[in-house]
């Protein structure tokens, strides 16, 4: 079990400016960070990152969205859905670039884009050509993808575990899980631990966000993580267990989240809280 932190924290853009931060991160024992990966444009930038972060010895997963409409995978403009595809080689690239390990996050459609209803066969299908159009170079990459059910009022497509199970049976491409997150399952999931089990029977399960239910300091809310952390124990887990928390730091992300007010004092509180929960969870499951 490796135990990482999301960057979104701070920033959705990694710069020489953070180098503080990630030393904070690795003098309190973290084994690598998220990068978000949400303007591709300069790969180079992710080269000069990842020499930065291994001068650091921290590891790294990233995350990545779709950024609009123009560029989703679920739409029924062709245009739309190559658009898709070309974003998301982009994206690889620079996880590629990056020296990251995961390719993580809701890359299935544009956060807070909505029909009216639930997701059809015709969309599932769209975005299962999408990923398909893209598998290989992910996997040639070296990157373990994992797609994220985000709670219903954040998207559509895919909400639960099962739902996302299906999916993937559907695109049936390997080198693709399910990123669970204990805030999201803490909304959508009638049983969180349920659905986490039965994911990973089915061996889907290929990364976890530990998030409280207010997206603040874990282990300060009623999600379930200690029960999440000891589960995943006992299972003989072996991925990576990374905080997710949520300020006002990025004006679209917290529009986006609905991040309205402060969840905690300061984010060392949620990194040095959060990573004691981990760590002290899991040596004691």
């Amino acid at each position: 079990m490796k135990i990482g932190m999301n960057m979104l924290l701070w920033t959705g853009h990694v710069t020489n400016d953070h180098v503080a931060i990630l030393k904070s991160l690795k003098d309190t024992g973290f084994d690598g960070v998220e990068i978000p990966l949400f303007d591709p444009s300069d790969v180079g930038h992710f080269q000069r990152l990842a020499s930065i972060l291994d001068d650091l010895g921290l590891e790294r997963t990233s995350v990545a969205l779709i950024p609009d409409e123009a560029h989703s995978p679920i739409s029924a403009d062709p245009a739309a859905r190559a658009g898709a595809v070309a974003h998301l080689n982009r994206v690889i690239d620079c996880a590629y670039a990056l020296g990251a390990q995961a390719l993580v996050g809701p890359w299935f459609q544009p956060l807070g884009v909505f029909s009216g209803n639930g997701p059809t066969d015709e969309e599932l299908d769209r975005c299962a050509t999408v990923h398909s159009a893209v598998a290989q170079k992910a996997r040639d990459a070296g990157l373990a993808c994992a797609l994220e059910p985000l709670n219903r009022f954040e998207c559509y497509l895919l909400n639960t575990c099962e739902q996302t199970s299906a999916y993937l049976d559907r695109l049936n491409e390997p080198g693709f899980g399910i990123l669970y997150d204990t805030f999201h399952a803490n909304i959508e999931e009638k049983d969180p631990l349920a659905a986490l089990h039965t994911a990973f029977a089915k061996g889907y399960v290929n990364h976890v966000h530990i998030s409280e239910n207010d997206r603040g300091t874990p282990g300060r809310g009623h999600a379930r993580i200690a029960e999440t952390i000891a589960a995943l124990k006992s299972l003989n887990y072996d991925g990576w267990l990374t905080i997710e928390a949520f300020g006002k730091a990025l004006p679209e992300l917290a529009a986006a989240t609905r991040v309205w007010r402060d969840f905690f004092a300061n984010p060392e509180e949620v990194y040095t809280e959060g990573y004691a929960c981990i760590r002290n969870g899991w040596d004691a499951a």
